[in-house]
């Protein structure tokens, strides 16, 4: 992303800027370090459009297609508003209608896919979907998330501000999804201190680490399909959350912070937490992506959790991981592979095929 331009009396130029980087904030134990994003995407957005731009390849009244299941959406809406590009959003019925409105209003049109594919569930819908209107509109820019480099390439300006305001980290814990966040970060810290454990979070169903491909009642992390961006090495753990406990701990990290986030912290508070505990020598940060003011009648209702089933008690959510030797052995709520920095064909002993950038 662009260097943020603020004035004199620090005022940024614009609320993508302002976005863009969070405040650190220590919780208890003292070593653990949250990092709470208004909406993490703003960074590999941004920096993606941006470098389009450098190259020519977009231009005020540019259209602008992307597949997205909500919050890089929201970025790309927020940014095509403030820069001028036309912007088509495809997505399905997990974006909530709060959300949709709110892209429209920006400018965005959204198409939805309402039956999922066979084999990649709605991702592969959307996907399809994207592609037909691509063919339609050959004159466009796709930001492609999931495969540009760009998406772990913007995360050097959060590495270079963990290292500026904490001076070390020993270990990075995050959610997976595209893996952008997780595998940029990671390596920009690593390049000062090799040594950082870095701890995934995904859930059951998601392919990203070798689970078989299941209904995911927790969005925000995991995949149907395997990004290119995603790179396995990154990882010395990884752990599968599932969403009663991640909604759980994302209600704990509210009534013990003030944190107001959603599920996707809370699935890497619950990881990162329990480790600061056993490590109370390290620095442990955990990279919070999104806000809570979306699931205000979901993850913050009793009674919704209730209803879908999804209600844990306090002391039924799990203190400790099952420890598992393969990922097919992972169960919920919550379980732990130690990955060791190696690929997936090393970890599940055959490759897997990655969707192909078009």
């Amino acid at each position: 992303m662009a260097e943020a331009t603020v004035n004199q009396v620090g005022v940024y130029s614009d609320i993508a800027q302002a976005a863009a980087l969070p405040r650190p904030v220590r919780l208890q134990p003292d070593n653990l370090v949250a990092v709470p994003f208004f909406l993490m995407k703003m960074l590999p957005a941004a920096f993606i459009l941006d470098q389009a731009a450098a190259e020519g390849r977009i231009r005020p009244g540019s259209l602008v297609i992307e597949t997205t299941s909500g919050t890089f959406g929201l970025a790309l809406a927020i940014l095509c508003n403030l820069k001028g590009y036309r912007l088509i959003l495809v997505s399905d019925p997990a974006i909530d209608r709060p959300l949709r409105l709110r892209l429209e209003d920006l400018g965005a049109t959204v198409e939805i896919v309402s039956t999922p594919a066979a084999v990649g569930g709605y991702q592969r819908a959307r996907l399809e979907r994207m592609a037909r209107l691509q063919a339609e509109n050959p004159a466009h820019f796709w930001p492609s998330q999931y495969h540009t480099v760009h998406n772990w390439g913007a995360y050097a300006p959060l590495a270079a501000m963990l290292v500026e305001r904490l001076g070390r980290v020993d270990c990075l814990v995050g959610t997976v999804g595209s893996g952008g966040s997780m595998t940029g970060t990671g390596r920009y810290l690593r390049n000062l201190w090799p040594q950082m454990r870095c701890l995934g979070v995904d859930t059951f169903g998601s392919v990203l680490f070798g689970q078989p491909e299941g209904p995911r009642a927790l969005r925000g992390l995991g995949n149907s399909i395997m990004p290119t961006v995603l790179d396995h090495r990154t990882f010395d753990e990884v752990h599968w959350v599932s969403a009663a406990a991640a909604f759980r701990a994302t209600r704990q990290l509210h009534g013990r912070h003030s944190l107001y986030a959603g599920a996707t912290s809370g699935a890497a508070y619950l990881v990162a937490r329990r480790h600061a505990l056993a490590h109370p020598e390290q620095t442990v940060v955990v990279l919070c992506p999104d806000e809570g003011v979306r699931y205000a009648s979901t993850i913050y209702s009793d009674d919704y959790l209730r209803q879908q089933g999804h209600w844990l008690d306090s002391v039924e959510l799990p203190a400790e991981p099952m420890k598992v030797a393969h990922p097919v052995e992972a169960r919920p709520h919550w379980a732990c592979l130690d990955w060791g920095r190696r690929s997936y064909e090393e970890v599940l002993g055959r490759p897997f095929a990655r969707e192909a950038a078009a």
